[in-house]
């Protein structure tokens, strides 16, 4: 079965990316292999304190939805904005499938998906295709 549309959720320390199209989907889980969430803070210091995202875990993530042809980047934090500067950086192809990023909490699955669909609807109405 074919699928057009990805929504991947995404924080520091795993990843959700749901391929879909309108009659079905698939779920896929990827774990980060950091353990660490946080750096020891100096006060005075430049920094968040937040250890980076691994490329590793990044570039994971990239290859699994690299075959969709339009994705939805979504999270609660900093760990969208890094995945879209990773793919930035180090798969400009895939850049282009990105239609959109948001900033959502932690859904369960099936909400991920409703919500996805919502957004991509209104997406493929903006650009003249059908779901």
């Amino acid at each position: 079965m074919s699928f057009n549309h990805a929504v991947i959720w995404i924080d520091h320390h795993e990843a959700h990316v749901i391929h879909f199209n309108a009659i079905d989907s698939t779920v896929e889980k990827i774990k980060s292999s950091s353990k660490q969430s946080h750096l020891h803070h100096h006060r005075g210091t430049l920094g968040s304190g937040k250890a980076a995202t691994p490329h590793s875990f990044l570039h994971e993530v990239v290859e699994s939805f690299s075959d969709a042809k339009e994705v939805l980047v979504v999270g609660p934090g900093s760990a969208k904005l890094e995945l879209i500067k990773h793919v930035h950086q180090h798969d400009p192809k895939v850049s282009g499938k990105i239609m959109g990023v948001e900033t959502v909490d932690h859904p369960t699955d099936p909400q991920l998906l409703a919500f996805a669909k919502k957004c991509f609807l209104k997406i493929d109405n903006l650009k003249g295709d059908d779901f």
